[in-house]
């Protein structure tokens, strides 16, 4: 960048200009958040219809979504449509089924986090379910944070000429300070303000392009020369189709997306956020595939990009095509997809720390004052910031990749005990522990065998054997009493 340049000056202001904008909600909202951890973590159950749809939608959908989907279209084609399509429908059907019994249940029991809902569930006074599913949000949330400062590495270093690491650096430094300060609240609003960002940018740069490019037929011509293949929605195996769908399986195990769910005023206006987050869910993932459609016009092969990386396209064809005010708000936006995950995440991990462990293991006893608390959770927010950033300097891995290892890691594990916790009576502690464990497992073990690996996403047969685990242990052992008549009233 130079600042020289009018044009580069324009960038710069206009994105300064949206790190100012969410920084000072994070300041505003300091002060609400630090009263207890039902505020800091849940925003004290008041968050309405609107913004927990757009929360949830902005928090789902982090850097894959515009730097890893928009490379995977570049470089397979329209058949990158089905890699939301699963997601789209599994969140759908969660906000109108899930959502309404666990934002029910978690008021009634006073549960902060998603530990608390399962040790709650099943009266588990051994603590067994909080602290394997504590383990398994650090382990699978550490990587998938990771992945987001990486993805924000990438794009300030295509758009503004500094190091990858920098930008790794800085993404994560806005991060940290917002969240620090305004928890759940400032957490809930910057995704709003970042899902706004993401739709303007998903929009307005396929549309500009195509029109430069001549229109619609002359655009799809021109992609038909380089490979017809590439507007094919089904120009894909069996194996690949069955594995984009199964990404849907994830959408019940992500716990900083069901704590969206816990967080609203009335459960009633679930329905109302069903529909709005659907609908803007499924516009973000189809225009970002025209993303990488409406690139693969401009740039013939991966090679004619910054470091010959699909997952540079979105801020390259932005910059070479965008007013630099415009793409000023692009890179804001891709920041914004990025940020709104990390912070999400970040905040789900202290929680486990601090609630899940510290409060409610370690010193269930002790008087500790909700203020205490709340700073407990600001330190641990600030560690897991740097071991985020160390692991992701080590990761080598792409950032779709990374994703999609902890999203299935998360949904393999939580997305099958929980949601036959909500709609099944008969699950029991040890049918969810079995479920943990085997979700789990198989996901890192099928991650690591290359056989596996590129037979199937790891994500759908991991989900399947927790599904079914789940259920084998649940009727292997009768439940309790008070997990049926407390639990089901």
């Amino acid at each position: 960048m130079n600042l020289n340049n009018s044009g580069d000056i324009y960038t710069l202001v206009s994105f300064i200009g949206y790190i100012i904008l969410i920084l000072l909600i994070g300041i505003l909202s300091a002060r609400f958040s630090s009263k207890g951890l039902n505020e800091f973590f849940l925003g004290g159950r008041k968050m309405n219809k609107f913004v927990v749809a757009l929360s949830a939608v902005a928090s789902g959908r982090s850097s894959w979504l515009l730097i890893g989907l928009t490379g995977m279209a570049f470089t397979i084609g329209a058949s990158a449509l089905w890699a939301f399509v699963g997601y789209v429908t599994a969140e759908f059907l969660m906000f109108l089924f899930a959502a309404p019994r666990l934002r029910e249940q978690t008021e009634r029991n006073d549960n902060i986090t998603i530990p608390d809902y399962f040790e709650s569930r099943h009266n588990d006074s051994s603590h067994l379910l909080r602290i394997l599913s504590v383990l398994i949000i650090i382990i699978f949330m550490t990587a998938y944070i990771s992945a987001q400062f990486v993805g924000g590495g990438k794009a300030f270093s295509t758009s503004f000429g500094v190091s990858q690491t920098t930008g790794v650096i800085v993404t994560a430094l806005i991060v940290l300070i917002y969240t620090l300060l305004g928890g759940f609240m400032a957490v809930s609003l910057t995704d709003v303000v970042q899902a706004i960002f993401m739709i303007i940018a998903l929009f307005i740069v396929p549309i500009l392009s195509i029109i430069d490019l001549g229109g619609i037929e002359r655009t799809i011509d021109t992609i038909k020369k380089v490979d017809i293949t590439l507007v094919d929605p089904f120009a894909l195996s069996t194996g690949a189709l069955i594995g984009f769908v199964g990404i849907g399986f994830g959408s019940p195990g992500n716990p900083h997306i069901l704590v969206r769910y816990m967080s609203i005023d009335d459960p009633k206006k679930l329905r109302f956020s069903a529909y709005m987050g659907t609908f803007w869910n499924a516009m973000m993932g189809i225009f970002a595939v025209m993303i990488g459609l409406v690139g693969r016009a401009y740039f013939t092969s991966s090679a004619m990009l910054p470091d010959g990386d699909p997952e540079n396209l979105f801020p390259f064809l932005a910059q070479q095509h965008l007013h630099p005010i415009l793409f000023g708000i692009v890179i804001a936006a891709i920041l914004a997809a990025i940020m709104s995950t990390a912070d999400s995440m970040l905040l789900v991990c202290a929680s486990a720390v601090i609630r899940d462990i510290y409060q409610k293991v370690i010193n269930p006893k002790k008087e500790v004052t909700e203020k205490e608390l709340v700073l407990y959770s600001r330190i641990i927010i600030f560690i897991l910031v740097n071991i985020a950033l160390i692991f992701g300097y080590i990761a080598s891995d792409l950032v779709f990749w990374l994703v999609l290892f902890a999203w299935g890691g998360l949904g393999a594990a939580f997305g099958p005990p929980l949601l036959l916790s909500l709609f099944w009576k008969r699950t029991t502690r040890n049918g969810v522990a079995a479920g943990f464990i085997s979700g789990m497992l198989t996901v890192i073990v099928w991650n690591q065998i290359p056989t596996l690996k590129n037979v199937m996403y790891e994500l759908i047969p991991a989900f399947l054997i927790s599904l079914l685990l789940t259920i084998v242990f649940s009727l292997v052992n009768k439940p309790k009493r008070y997990e049926i008549i407390r639990k089901f009233r």
